[in-house]
């Protein structure tokens, strides 16, 4: 589609906090990809942005960004609950698309959005862009060498207290249930679960319980679950949002090992066997998104394929419905 094309043009859905630093100034330094215009429903928030970041197009309208000429693609950057309803009319658009995650607040969205891209042969992308990232490439890496013997278990327990946000009342769209159903779980345990099918290849079985145990927003605040991967490895997780600590800790159990790091944090992955104990530190880009936005350069340019499709998010999704039934 864009093979010949020297400078991709994009532009953002929901230019918020996500953009200023995570994610988009990653289509500005991309070499061949051009940050050309944003829309916030705000137009003066709008305004703020594009002049800051020196961006030539502004809008309060999607429309009018997802249908201006001069933009070739779009990412969706806004909360869950509209990645349908702008995913489909980007889609209908027939111009690429990146979403952020999760790909849409049920699977049943998420197929929606999938399918309209697929009926059309149109490029998606949904941004896990730890796919993408070194640091747990290097974990991939360790696996595909059996470092670890063979895979048996991974188990990640994902815990924080609830925030003076969480407790004083005031809305936030990331718990409230019409958005996001299951909360943090969404925002959060959704880039390690979509992770670890990276690491480990797909899920085939999983269920789990959720609840709200603190009663602070109407979104679940506790979540645990099971799930067994293709090929026989077994995973376990446990997301409470209203513990005493902040915690985040995943193991990955081989017959000859185990390899130990954090999805969010950034802390030290380590490899230990009886043999050998290996620690590495391996910090993340500025702009997080970094990585996954030049994965999608070669993915449109046919020089690669992207490590997080439509398709990928929407096994991730699936997965995440089955936990929480």
């Amino acid at each position: 589609m864009f093979e010949n094309k020297d400078s991709i043009r994009w532009g953002i859905i929901g230019c918020g906090n996500v953009t200023e630093v995570k994610s988009g100034p990653a289509y500005q330094i991309t070499e061949g990809f051009e940050l050309f215009g944003v829309m916030r429903r705000n137009l003066d928030k709008a305004e703020d942005y594009a002049k800051r970041h020196k961006v030539s197009f502004y809008t309060d309208d999607a429309n009018a960004l997802i249908h201006h000429p001069e933009i070739d693609a779009i990412y969706i950057a806004t909360p869950p609950d509209t990645h349908k309803l702008y995913g489909l009319q980007v889609a209908a658009a027939g111009k690429p698309c990146c979403i952020e995650k999760p790909m849409a607040p049920t699977y049943a969205e998420s197929l929606a959005i999938y399918n309209a891209f697929k009926e059309k042969d149109i490029p998606l992308f949904i941004a896990y862009y730890r796919r993408s990232l070194p640091r747990f490439l290097k974990i991939k890496e360790w696996l595909s060498e059996n470092m670890i013997g063979e895979v048996r278990h991974i188990k990640w327990y994902k815990s924080r207290t609830a925030s003076p946000l969480d407790i004083s009342g005031e809305y936030n769209w990331r718990t409230d249930a019409k958005i996001a159903p299951a909360g943090y779980f969404d925002d959060l345990a959704s880039h390690g679960l979509d992770l670890f099918i990276f690491l480990l290849g797909d899920v085939v079985k999983a269920n789990g319980f959720a609840t709200n145990q603190q009663g602070l927003y109407s979104a679940y605040d506790a979540v645990s679950g099971s799930w067994m991967h293709k090929n026989g490895v077994m995973g376990s997780g446990s997301w409470n949002f209203g513990a005493n600590e902040a915690k985040d800790e995943v193991e990955i159990i081989g017959s000859d090992g185990i390899i130990r790091f954090s999805v969010l944090d950034e802390e030290p992955v380590e490899l230990l066997t009886p043999e050998k104990s290996i620690v590495e530190v391996i910090e993340h880009p500025k702009h997080l998104h970094e990585f996954h936005v030049l994965n999608m350069k070669k993915h449109l340019a046919k020089k690669g394929t992207h490590p997080s499709t439509g398709e990928s998010g929407l096994h991730t999704a699936w997965v995440m419905d089955a936990i929480l039934n």
